[in-house]
C-alpha cells in the first residue's frame, strides 16, 4: 500500500464521512505476503506509516480467495464479478456498497481511491429504500 492511497482515503473519509460514507479495509496476506504481521502489527504500521486508522474501519486479517476466504468476500464476489475471474487478483481491490447493502461497483486493485469520488457522490445523493 501507498502512502498516496492512504491520504486519498483520508481525504474521501474528510469529504463523505458526515453523509454516511464508511470505508472498511481487510488487511490479507494472500498477496505475496504482504501483511505477514499480526492484527495488532498491521494497526501499528498503519498509524506509524499514515497516521491512524481514524478514516477507516481496519478488520482482523483474513483470506480473500479460496477455501477460508472470508464470507463477505465469497459473496462480494458473487455480486460483483471480475475480468476474465472473480477471485481478488490484488490487494486493493475496492468494492462500492450503496445505501441498502448491494454491491453496485467494483474496482482493479490499481484505480486510485480518489478515482470513485464521483461513484461515491452518484450513490450518496441516492435514497436509501424504504
Amino acid at each position: 500500500m501507498t502512502k498516496a492511497n492512504y491520504e486519498q482515503m483520508k481525504a474521501l473519509h474528510t469529504r463523505f464521512s458526515a453523509r454516511g460514507f464508511v470505508q472498511l479495509a481487510f488487511p490479507s496476506n494472500q498477496f505475496m505476503g504482504q501483511e505477514p504481521g499480526s492484527n495488532a502489527d498491521i494497526k501499528r504500521f498503519v498509524t506509524e506509516q499514515f497516521g491512524g486508522t481514524g478514516f477507516v474501519d481496519l478488520f482482523s486479517k483474513s483470506d480473500v480467495n479460496g477455501a477460508n476466504a472470508n464470507p463477505l468476500y465469497k459473496w462480494l464476489k458473487t455480486q460483483q464479478h471480475g475480468t476474465l475471474t472473480d477471485a481478488i487478483k490484488w490487494n486493493f481491490t475496492k468494492f462500492l456498497i450503496d445505501r441498502n447493502g448491494r454491491p453496485v461497483k467494483r474496482y482493479a486493485p490499481n484505480t486510485q481511491p480518489k478515482d470513485i469520488e464521483a461513484d461515491i457522490e452518484q450513490y450518496l445523493e441516492a435514497k436509501a429504500e424504504q
